[in-house]
């Protein structure tokens, strides 16, 4: 596959727009910002910053490379597995688990015999990473979209929820691009013997949000 069809792939299966219902979740965040841990576009950058170094987005990005280059389906179900393993609370499955089967129906508009062979249910890096080796998308391009995906999504919920300005979480967003581009370049050469999390904030507050009221998103 040509860089250029890659790219365009990509553009279409991590838009806001592809229907894997991502807008709905907040992985803790909502949480945070009711809180106030998340007050403005310093602490935001700080707490996705940190996801990025040593919680949930980090894990992800090594599960999404491990299932890029999984052998075969005992594999990617084993990856599942670890992936549900490390949830750190029932709304971050909830999430993982959702978005990744949403992933793997809507992506059957491009046709792969991949899809008869992804673990059921499964977590959302473990349907991307496989659907996009399966496409011929490289590990590093896939990486770096799912990443910037993830950020991109995290800073809208704080633009709606703490308030922030659009320019705010933009200038967030710029100010991640070089952590996002390493933590790719990481994760692609990252084993499972890497993986850990230390992101306790982060995890406790998707703990506290099953019980936040009143709240917008599911997680």
């Amino acid at each position: 596959m040509t860089e250029a069809a890659a790219l365009q792939k990509l553009l279409t299966w991590l838009s806001p727009a592809f229907p894997v219902g991502a807008f709905a979740w907040s992985a803790g965040l909502e949480s945070a910002i009711a809180e106030r841990a998340v007050s403005d576009s310093a602490d935001l950058q700080n707490w996705i910053g940190g996801n990025i170094a040593h919680g949930g987005i980090r894990t992800d990005a090594i599960i999404l490379s491990h299932a890029h280059r999984a052998p075969g389906d005992e594999a990617l179900r084993d990856l599942a597995d670890l992936c549900l393993a490390l949830a750190p609370a029932n709304e971050r499955r909830l999430e993982t688990l959702l978005t990744g089967d949403a992933f793997a129906i809507a992506a059957r508009a491009w046709p792969s015999d991949v899809y008869a062979r992804l673990p059921l249910p499964c977590p959302y890096p473990v349907a991307v990473g496989a659907i996009a080796a399966a496409h011929g998308i490289s590990l590093e391009a896939t990486l770096l979209a799912y990443l910037t995906a993830a950020v991109h999504s995290q800073t809208s919920v704080a633009v709606r929820l703490v308030p922030l300005g659009q320019t705010q979480g933009l200038k967030v967003m710029a100010a991640l691009e070089l952590r996002i581009a390493a933590l790719a370049m990481d994760a692609a050469r990252a084993t499972l013997a890497d993986l850990g999390s230390i992101a306790y904030a982060a995890d406790i507050a998707q703990m506290r949000h099953e019980t936040l009221e009143p709240r917008v998103f599911r997680s």
